[in-house]
């Protein structure tokens, strides 16, 4: 089962320095409006032939996201097929993100 990690979870995590990569697997489109800072834009639609530009160090949870939490999920099954054994999906996606944790984040 895939796990999932809350938009406060993953604030706390960056905000203490842990390594977590984070990767949006929407659209470019989507990603020109709104985007986490220093994430990975590969949309799932191509993730399986661009996993290896996730490149996530030893020891790095790796934190896919989307709209609202639906194709992250998908996304997260795919890096585990793959072999990456540190996988997340942000519940309720950048929108729940720009909710609670960063207005400034445009909400589409």
């Amino acid at each position: 089962m895939v796990q999932q990690i809350s938009v406060k979870e993953l604030f706390l995590k960056l905000k203490a320095g842990e390594p977590v990569v984070l990767l949006d697997v929407r659209t470019p489109g989507e990603h020109e409006i709104a985007a986490l800072p220093g994430s990975t834009l590969i949309p799932l639609t191509e993730l399986a032939e661009r996993a290896d530009e996730v490149g996530a160090p030893d020891g790095a949870l790796i934190v896919a996201y989307c709209h609202h939490g639906v194709r992250s999920l998908s996304a997260a099954v795919i890096l585990e097929k793959l072999g990456h054994a540190r996988v997340a999906s942000l519940q309720g996606g950048i929108d729940a993100w720009s909710v609670h944790i960063d207005e400034s984040v445009p909400r589409y």
